[in-house]
């Protein structure tokens, strides 16, 4: 089973259905009046969190105080943390204020952003037979490719991202100084929910090195409130020199990994629905001769994620100002920060590579393939019988959905309402049995009340 960041708290939710129209996966149903989320189709992309209109969806991370259980604390930011803050304020300012909050330890992930390339590349000189080539920096997308796309599995590169291979640095360089292991704690700020269940299961390895997961919202507004807590003239230590390269800050948001890639055809694709669309094209052999693909479920990718504050095209701008001042810096002969893992970079590469990514299957008809062949031949016929409208008043997104369940013994035939409506014209059903049904997907709160109209 997956690990789910995601999850439906029933006292908030109003069965109002926009969860289940929205999932791009078709996870969700809705019973008793409720929304509840099928675990072998999610994929963690929070598309439900964003259009749920009382705040049912919820994310599981880790308490924030975690961070005093280990005397060397380790914050892993992503860029997109930085650019959640205004103009006025400065990278040293939010650095000083982790550090003040309880943060032993501030690394950017996007510090092994560059390694992260060439061990790709590495990878990608190696395997010339596949091809396009899908990057893991998504585990969104991974998730999505193993349950719905699974001819592709093996197209996915199954390279350590970025965060890991901050870990891994993280580790070699504080134990390096004589630190134990048992004294360092990882903690990850996350953007998005699908980055939770990453650490929490991660693919293609048994266990994350990080310790804990941080909701990035969260630690934002606590770090802002102390940045105007302490007011326009305290004086902040400033950094030694510029922390990441142009290339590092850009390479989390869209053509982040493409342009630097090396492939000589290649495309970065955002948005759940967009990637599907490429996917579907890909899967169907409509697509033929690209190298190398960059996929994000969000829209302007890490700067448009579940759990940021800010609007994605200001994050974005901002980002894009610090990487034009980064590249200044370069110019000028500043070497950034991130160019201290070149020293370990030789070890990270060697240890980048992970276990092939798997198929996971969504549906999972049965375990006998012979009973499975016959479920699958019987969903077929019964989806042809329903309407076709994909109304949603079975508690189903689509009529095919709603066919698996009742092939699968998750739902029964009469909560459609159109066949429903047929049994009570010929008789075989009465209104109270019908309305019975009704109450089982709505709730008894919705069937049966008297609607005035003045």
């Amino acid at each position: 089973m997956f690990y789910h960041a995601l999850q439906i708290d029933e006292s908030r939710c109003i069965g109002c259905s926009r969860c289940m129209k929205n999932c791009p996966t078709e996870a969700i149903r809705i019973f008793g009046g409720r929304a509840s989320i099928e675990e072998n189709r999610c994929i963690d992309c929070g598309r439900c969190y964003e259009v749920c209109p009382s705040a049912a969806v919820t994310i599981r991370d880790d308490d924030f105080e975690a961070i005093h259980n280990y005397p060397h604390s380790v914050a892993l930011l992503p860029a997109v943390f930085l650019g959640q803050f205004p103009d006025d304020v400065s990278v040293s300012r939010v650095y000083s204020v982790l550090y003040e909050i309880g943060f032993a330890h501030v690394m950017e992930v996007e510090s092994a952003a560059m390694i992260y390339a060439d061990a790709k590349h590495k990878y990608a000189e190696k395997h010339t037979d596949l091809e396009p080539l899908i990057s893991s920096f998504c585990p969104a997308i991974v998730r999505l490719i193993q349950i719905k796309y699974p001819s592709l599995v093996e197209n996915i590169m199954p390279i350590r991202v970025p965060l890991d291979i901050s870990a891994m640095y993280a580790i070699e360089e504080l134990t390096s100084r004589g630190i134990d292991r048992k004294e360092i704690g990882l903690f990850y700020i996350t953007p998005c929910a699908a980055k939770i269940a990453a650490v929490k299961a991660p693919v293609g390895e048994e266990k994350s090195l990080i310790d804990g997961v941080i909701n990035m919202n969260l630690l934002y507004n606590r770090v802002y409130k102390k940045i105007k807590d302490l007011g326009k003239n305290h004086q902040f230590k400033p950094l030694s020199r510029q922390r990441l390269s142009a290339d590092a800050v850009l390479s989390t948001l869209t053509n982040g990994e493409r342009r630097i890639c090396r492939a000589k055809r290649s495309y970065a694709i955002d948005g759940i629905k967009n990637v599907m669309d490429f996917l579907d094209k890909l899967e169907n052999d409509e697509v033929e001769g690209v190298e190398f693909l960059e996929l994000r479920a969000c829209d302007q990718s890490c700067a448009g994620a579940l759990l940021s504050c800010e609007n994605r095209f200001l994050c974005g701008e901002r980002m894009y100002a610090r990487a034009r001042k980064a590249a200044e810096r370069e110019r000028n002969g500043e070497m950034p920060r991130d160019r201290e893992m070149d020293r370990y970079r030789d070890y990270l590469i060697e240890h980048s590579e992970i276990e092939p990514v798997e198929p996971r299957s969504m549906l999972a008809l049965d375990e006998d393939i012979g009973k499975a062949l016959e479920k699958m031949e019987k969903i077929e016929r019964l989806k042809v019988k329903l309407p076709q409208i994909d109304c949603g008043v079975c508690g189903a997104p689509t009529c095919e959905a709603f066919a698996t369940d009742v092939v699968c013994g998750r739902a029964v035939l009469n909560r459609c309402v159109f066949y429903r409506i047929h049994l009570e014209s010929q008789g075989k059903m009465t209104l109270n049995e019908g309305a019975s049904n009704m109450r089982s997907v709505w709730g008894d709160d919705r069937i049966g009340g008297e609607i005035e109209i003045d």
